[in-house]
């Protein structure tokens, strides 16, 4: 495959299917992107194209998002991170960089807190500071981001979205996180949501995921970790006080704060994210 080619698998994991896409030739080392949400999806295209001449990259639908089917199965974090071990058991792949953005980013740790030994680099993208009650403390910071985010109405209207979400509305949740994204661009630019991006949101995978998020044990401490961890925010982004908790976790990570920036780094200041990118990709220390 050359490195302009996108190669799309579906992958069985027990009784769930996940979509794939491939990009570039696996000669190079293998970089996993995680999609944020939970339930919403992203292909991240601009950081897979400043990247895939250099990385196998690999994204992924998670469980019940888009394309990867989940009908009889269930959401437990012990299923996340089997579904990322059927990845790299089809890649045929020991050890791989992990990259997670926002709820991919608590993701990401709690596979690397789990399979250590597969990691070779950990960035996490304004990532969700934690799992149990530190995953409740964040849900409220967020919820605050998005009323100073809008109007009165639009706030009533979301609220009343997230109640028929919760009771199982895929329609409502599409609505709600239309409003949600065009929040986290307000500040940068007007957007536009394409419908046919809305319709992969389903409300069993975001509310089915969050109840296992919030069940989940406390994260522990990363430390003595043998591979490079990077930590990044917008200095506009979405979590609040919760992030220290996160920090703390990891005493040996690197943190960078991204100038003129909100939750989607890669669109909001590409120029400043991407040098981020080269830093910490590019880096010898990584090829390890």
């Amino acid at each position: 495959m050359s490195i302009s080619e996108q190669k799309t698998v579906f992958i069985e994991n027990g009784n769930a299917t996940l979509h794939l896409k491939i990009y570039s030739n696996d000669i190079l080392e293998t970089l996993i992107l995680l999609h944020g949400g939970p339930g919403v999806p992203d292909d991240m295209i601009e950081v897979v194209e400043f990247l895939k001449k250099n990385y196998h990259i690999i994204t992924f639908e998670q469980r019940g998002v888009g394309q990867s089917k989940c009908e009889e199965c269930t959401y437990k974090m012990e299923n996340y991170i089997s579904d990322i071990d059927a990845i790299s058991q089809y890649l045929e792949i020991d050890k791989f960089h992990l990259f997670g953005h926002s709820w991919g980013g608590l993701y990401a740790q709690i596979y690397a807190e789990e399979r250590p030994e597969k990691i070779k680099s950990l960035f996490l993208c304004s990532p969700s500071s934690g799992t149990n009650k530190t995953w409740q403390k964040t849900e409220k910071e967020v919820m605050r981001f998005n009323q100073k985010s809008t109007s009165k109405i639009e706030w009533l209207q979301m609220g009343w979205n997230s109640l028929l979400g919760m009771l199982g509305s895929d329609k409502a949740y599409q609505k709600l996180f239309n409003q949600v994204l065009k929040n986290y661009h307000k500040d940068y630019f007007e957007v536009k949501i394409e419908k046919d991006f809305l319709k992969k949101i389903y409300a069993k995978s975001v509310n089915k995921t969050t109840k296992e998020i919030k069940n989940y044990k406390a994260l522990p401490v990363f430390n003595n970790t043998n591979y490079p961890i990077l930590i990044t925010y917008g200095d506009n982004d979405i979590y609040g006080n919760s992030r220290n908790k996160l920090l703390e976790r990891f005493p040996s990570a690197k943190v960078h704060i991204i100038r003129k920036c909100g939750h989607i780094p890669w669109k909001h200041n590409p120029d400043g994210f991407n040098k981020v990118l080269i830093e910490f990709y590019f880096s010898k220390k990584n090829y390890n």
